[in-house]
C-alpha cells in the first residue's frame, strides 16, 4: 500500500526529532526515532487495521486510527486508510491534548 506523510504531520516528526537533538543531545536516539517512524508507518501500511480507532467529530477524519511507535510508545501515527493509500495525518506525543489539534484538521 502507498502512503503520504500529510504537511502537519511532517512539522510533527521534525519537531520531535528537533527535541530529540536538543534534550538527548544523543545523534542515535534521533536516528532511531526516525527508523521507528518509518518502521511504524511500514507495519500499518502492511497492516492498516492494526492501529486503535480514534473518534472525532470531524466527519474528514472518519475511520481515523492511531498506532504506537516502536520505542517511543508515548507518540502515536495518526492515520487513515481509503483502498490503495494510507494518509498519515499527525505524528503526536500521546501526552498533549490532541483532539483539538486532530479535530482542526
Amino acid at each position: 500500500m502507498k502512503f503520504v506523510i500529510r504537511p502537519a504531520a511532517r512539522e510533527d516528526i521534525l519537531r520531535q526529532y528537533e527535541y530529540y537533538l536538543i534534550e538527548a543531545d544523543d545523534e542515535h536516539v534521533v536516528a532511531r526515532f526516525l527508523s521507528a517512524v518509518e518502521s511504524t508507518v511500514a507495519r500499518v501500511c502492511r497492516q492498516p487495521g492494526v492501529g486503535a480507532p480514534k473518534m472525532l467529530r470531524n466527519l474528514k477524519l472518519a475511520g481515523l486510527r492511531s498506532s504506537p511507535v516502536r520505542g517511543f510508545s508515548d507518540i502515536r501515527v495518526y492515520y487513515l486508510v481509503s483502498e490503495k493509500l494510507l494518509r498519515v495525518v499527525r505524528v503526536l506525543h500521546g501526552k498533549r491534548d490532541i483532539d483539538p489539534m486532530l479535530e482542526a484538521e
